[in-house]
């Protein structure tokens, strides 16, 4: 019935009257009235037909019509019961397809078909022969009422009407949404959601997140966490570049070097880090008064000076011919097989963020970049792919410019992004408008992986719907979708437009907030800050030293990153560790800084001169177990402490003597008021520095 009541409308034309008319019939009509004996649908629906020129025959011809159309649905009714009764197992199966076609003039156009599906071939051959004469039937009285109506002066059609203005809409709709080169229709309004069961494999994450299990069964304590950075291979490069280097500018003179001479080095480098004192001269840190104790306990300013001179990790030799062909082999060697040790110890949660990183150098390198919205502007750029909620470089990439052949590298933040993103799955990548297009997000879907990041306006695949600001109101939000993209313009203030694009997001949620974000800018926020976090905390305390060697700055970089690394597995394994204290990091680096001294403070042969480095050197020799070496070397105070526990445990054969209480020198004139804590070992009077006599024994005599 449903059917033919569509045929009637569409061919005909039949009136509003008309299909009132047969609605009512439908409803109302029983088996034995005729369509004429319905007086009241009769006098309400054609009460308004005095105006027009309908005559007697034709009102006749309708009411024929839409009888002979109800004869044929209760004809047929009956047969399609008698045959359903007398099928093999009486199954019938209702299947409605509903399309949608675009007609020639632009209008829609619906077709529905009802097909009734059963196990008997026989009943549904009859279905069709007898669709196929009740349209013909239809069809021909249809057409000689149509021939015979005769319509007033004053009736006009607005069917031919609305379908222009429809198509009209609609081109208009499609025009703006499609994109600047024409190869993607996107959509204003979201797809209909249908409820999963399952997510779907972009957004599963097959490994857990946090230190993996090598990291876990390896971090004993901070300096064996971080020397899971810093394996065995790498080690020895280290060492034997380094003693060739010594070898080459010192001559016979030189003493092959080890790894604890190395890592008293590194050790030193992140102390000047931690006291701020990375641009200060050398000189001043070793300074007996205004520098710190534990640079000169640790070893002389001369071979803190001769080690930085012939640190090196790459062959002088074969640097000429390599370069030609590769612009990193000075720092090939040990920089591949460091970034292939970050995956190894971390794995990331599910937002991942793809940034860049700029290491300050001004010296002479031959990919060295200018980037004026930097804060250093000069440097060597890295590429990073880092944890957005703990900032863990997972991937680093170093940019060496253009090719050889000087022409520039097409979709380099598409490759940039697959490259820094390399087996994982299950991620959200958040990226910003250097690297974020359409392609990278399809690709991104195919590696089981989603994008988020902002859009620059000029790229191609962008709508111009979502590029104008003409009329738009402020905190307003128009979204633009496809089958697997996302796309939100927002306007936080006039003229101002904000584009970000999404694989993750598959609605136009906007927040009920006074701000109105959309909840893509919002997850955006939340995800954006990996890199750029990281390069925060990493110049805060940096290690980096002044120098004109670019592999030297490098380096420099891996062993802020590698410290900043370790402190995140350290506090993840240890969660209880310092957990009331804001300032952990820097405790953190304090303390790895002075546990990397500690071993070759035990084995130096000679004492500084001054009192504090030297009962440093005392304290670290006297210890038996490496964690009272962090306890006895973590600041002043804890040295004076130590060293007043040691003088209570060892009676001192020297004849100053060092209490805890402060008092005035006995021996200077009382104008100067000279505090002084030393007291003389005979008498056991207070005497200031000036009048005292300081002798200097090895740890062996002084047991004596």
């Amino acid at each position: 019935m449903q059917r033919w009541c569509c045929v009637l409308i569409t061919c005909i034309c039949v009136p509003q009257a008309d299909r009132e008319l047969l609605q009512y019939t439908r409803k109302t009509r029983k088996p034995k009235d005729s369509i004429q004996d319905l007086c009241p649908i009769q006098n309400t629906v054609y009460k308004n037909l005095a105006c027009s020129s309908f005559c007697s025959c034709t009102m006749k011809r309708r009411f024929s019509v839409v009888e002979s159309l109800v004869h044929l649905y209760e004809s047929s009714e009956e047969q399609r019961d008698a045959d359903l009764c007398t099928t093999s197992d009486g199954g019938m199966e209702e299947e409605r397809d509903t399309t949608q076609r675009t007609t020639s003039d632009g209008g829609m156009e619906d077709e529905r078909d009802v097909t009734l599906h059963t196990t008997s071939n026989k009943w549904m051959e009859e279905e069709r022969d007898l669709d196929g004469e009740a349209e013909l039937e239809f069809f021909n009285e249809a057409s000689e009422t149509e021939d015979n109506t005769e319509f007033g002066p004053d009736y006009h059609s607005t069917d031919e009407e609305e379908s222009e203005e429809e198509s009209e809409v609609t081109a208009d709709t499609e025009a703006a949404y499609q994109s600047k080169n024409g190869n993607i229709l996107w959509t204003p309004a979201p797809p209909p959601q249908k409820q999963r069961e399952r997510l779907p494999a972009h957004r599963i994450i097959k490994m857990t997140p946090g230190p993996t299990r090598l990291a876990c069964a390896n971090a004993e304590d901070i300096r064996s966490t971080f020397e899971l950075f810093f394996p065995d291979d790498i080690k020895q490069i280290l060492i034997e570049i380094t003693n060739l280097e010594g070898k080459r500018v010192f001559r016979d003179t030189w003493k092959d070097l080890d790894w604890t001479d190395l890592q008293a080095f590194f050790g030193l480098l992140i102390l000047a880090g931690v006291y701020r004192s990375h641009h200060e001269a050398m000189s001043n840190l070793w300074h007996g008064v205004s520098g710190r104790a534990i640079f000169r306990a640790t070893m002389s300013l001369k071979s803190f000076t001769n080690l930085s001179r012939v640190f090196c990790f790459y062959k002088r030799d074969k640097e000429p011919s390599r370069q030609k062909r590769d612009k990193l082999a000075p720092v090939r060697s040990i920089w591949d097989k460091w970034v292939e040790r970050l995956p190894l110890l971390y794995n990331p949660g599910p937002n991942v963020t793809v940034d860049e990183c700029l290491v300050r150098f001004r010296g002479h390198c031959p990919f060295k970049q200018y980037t004026p919205s930097k804060p250093g502007k000069y440097g060597i750029k890295i590429w990073a792919a880092c944890d957005s909620s703990s900032s863990y470089a997972w991937n680093m990439q170093i940019y060496t410019g253009k090719a050889a052949d000087g022409k520039s590298e097409k979709n380099q933040g598409m490759r940039v992004v697959l490259d820094m993103t390399d087996s994982l799955e299950g991620h959200t990548v958040t990226c910003d408008n250097f690297f974020t297009s359409y392609g990278l997000g399809e690709e991104l879907l195919r590696r089981k992986m989603t994008m988020i990041g902002t859009v620059r306006s000029n790229k191609p695949e962008l709508p111009p719907a979502l590029l104008s600001m003409k009329d738009r109101a402020r905190l307003s939000s128009m979204f633009a979708i496809t089958d697997t993209h996302t796309l939100v313009s927002y306007c936080p203030r006039k003229n101002k437009n904000v584009l970000l694009m999404s694989t993750f997001h598959r609605d136009a949620k906007v927040s009920d907030k006074d701000h109105k974000k959309p909840e893509i800018i919002l997850h955006y926020n939340q995800t954006k800050g990996g890199v750029d976090n990281l390069d925060k905390v990493v110049a805060t305390y940096t290690c980096q030293r002044k120098t004109a060697r670019w592999p030297m700055v490098i380096f420099f970089n891996m062993l802020d990153v590698s410290a900043y690394n370790s402190f995140v597995l350290w506090t993840e394994i240890n969660p209880s560790w310092n957990k009331a204290k804001n300032f952990k990091r820097r405790l953190y680096l304090e303390e790895l800084g002075e546990t990397l001294v500690a071993p070759y403070m035990k084995r130096r042969h000679y004492v500084p001169r001054s009192p504090a480095s030297q009962n440093m050197v005392i304290q670290a020799q006297a210890c038996s177990s490496e964690k009272d070496d962090v306890f006895l070397l973590a600041s002043k105070y804890k040295v004076m402490k130590a060293r007043a526990c040691f003088t209570a445990k060892k009676p001192s054969s020297s004849p100053v003597s060092t209490p805890s209480k402060r008092k005035r020198c006995q021996v200077c004139e009382s104008k100067k008021n000279t505090k002084t804590s030393m007291m003389c070992s005979q008498c056991n009077m207070y005497i200031c520095r000036s009048h005292a006599i300081i002798t200097s024994y090895c740890y062996a005599c002084k047991k004596v």
